[in-house]
């Protein structure tokens, strides 16, 4: 299967297999051929240890972990200091040899200025490898050793120019997959946030039709008798309407409190002519049946034994309290803020197993 990385890959091979070809092609015969060779030699394995070597145990991030490292498709991983430093000797060592190797007359041939774009595409590599600073060096190194040995003119126009566009324009586009990369990985979380956000309303509607029902449920009977009567109720009827949105009250504002013992404490509770407020106002998040069975069978043994006239029970949001019960109980005729509490209890959360 042909893949990007792939097409990238025989491109720089085949590029630096015709600088090598260029190179060998003299016009000439040179001073010192096997200087030349050697020089060849040293670049092709520096390039292509650039191109293919990756250390066995890198991990290749994803896009949503940061930007790519590597070759572009980040499917490779940063260049190793050693061979950035192999970069380096080639871009101080191949424009000096071949420069010796050749007479002077012959140093702007095409067989001596095929290290202005080999040095180019191997540090334009080396850019790609994500080693900046070595690629802007090796570049540096590239314009000092070739203006020295022909001069600037004939640098400038023999390639120099060229290599140095390849490798600004290298890092320019590593820049702009960089900040895709980014901006993926900003998509993504804001998908998953999105998703995560459309599961909890999902929830909550499943959890206000159950709510609904089980309202109509309570509720229902003790309305379709009210309409029928003409809100004409017997006792027990007012009774039972009580109790009725005492229930209602409780399913909508703490359900997760409520099991068929709590429902029948607090139903006892409310026909003796206690005021009874449930709220779940958090801390119960992530308990399973269990737990809350515990912390349920607790509550009905408390809500059993106790006569307040007035009880709240409320979840809490603490490490160790999952549940606390006040009774408050008139000290006069009348209920009012000043009533003595005489009922305080703290249910603990469940040990964990």
């Amino acid at each position: 299967m042909i893949s990007v990385r792939r097409i990238i890959v025989g491109i720089a091979l085949a590029f630096t297999g015709y600088l090598a070809l260029r190179g060998l092609w003299w016009t000439e015969p040179p001073v010192q051929p096997l200087v030349i060779v050697a020089a060849l030699s040293l670049y092709l394995v520096t390039i292509w240890l650039c191109i293919f070597w990756e250390p066995r145990r890198a991990q290749i991030p994803s896009p949503v972990d940061g930007p790519p490292t590597g070759l572009i498709g980040g499917s490779r991983t940063r260049l190793p200091r050693w061979a950035g430093v192999m970069a380096l000797a080639s871009a101080f060592i191949v424009p000096t040899a071949i420069a010796v190797a050749v007479r002077p007359e012959d140093r702007t041939d095409p067989f001596a200025t095929w290290y202005l774009g080999g040095i180019g595409v191997l540090m334009v590599i080396v850019m790609v490898r994500r080693r900046p600073w070595v690629a802007w060096i090796g570049i540096a190194a590239l314009a000092v050793g070739s203006i020295y040995w022909m001069g600037l003119v004939n640098a400038m126009s023999l390639g120099l120019v060229g290599s140095i566009v390849w490798v600004a324009a290298t890092q320019l586009m590593l820049l702009s997959i960089d900040r895709a990369a980014r901006d993926t990985a900003q998509l993504a979380q804001l998908q998953r946030a999105a998703s995560a956000w459309q599961a909890s309303q999902s929830g909550r509607q499943r959890e206000r039709r159950i709510q609904v029902q089980r309202a109509l449920a309570v509720a229902g009977p003790v309305l379709t008798r009210t309409v029928a009567t003409g809100g004409a109720l017997t006792d027990e009827e007012r009774t039972q309407a009580h109790l009725a949105e005492g229930r209602l009250r409780d399913e909508m504002r703490g359900p997760r409190l409520l099991d068929d013992a709590v429902h029948a404490e607090l139903e006892r509770a409310r026909r003796r002519g206690a005021s009874v407020t449930v709220l779940d106002e958090g801390g119960l998040d992530g308990l399973d049946e269990a737990a809350l069975g515990v912390i349920r069978a607790e509550l009905a043994e408390t809500l059993r034994s106790a006569r307040s006239d007035r009880l709240y029970i409320r979840t809490s949001p603490d490490e160790r309290v999952a549940v606390t019960v006040v009774g408050r109980s008139a000290s006069g005729e009348t209920l009012s803020d000043e009533d003595a509490v005489d009922l305080w209890r703290e249910i603990d959360h469940p040990p964990t197993r």
